[in-house]
């Protein structure tokens, strides 16, 4: 569940900025699949995956992180 809200919020991003996701994960230097993997929440970005993904789109770590849900 927690990496499908990852994986939407790079996927919107990612979009809003004009990236394509083979020209996005050419600047990454991870392959398409790993990238379509993550933005479809079968696979939970790291760390550095995440900081990467802020510092080329140009927005912080902070604007990318799913806001928490209250129950």
């Amino acid at each position: 569940m927690e990496a499908e809200k990852w994986g939407r919020r790079i996927r919107a991003f990612r979009k809003l900025k004009g990236y394509t996701q083979e020209s996005f994960a050419k600047e990454l230097g991870v392959s398409v699949s790993i990238l379509g993997e993550v933005e479809r929440g079968n696979r939970m970005p790291g760390s550095d995956f995440v900081e990467r993904v802020a510092r080329l789109l140009n927005i912080t770590v902070e604007d990318l992180t799913p806001p928490v849900e209250n129950k």
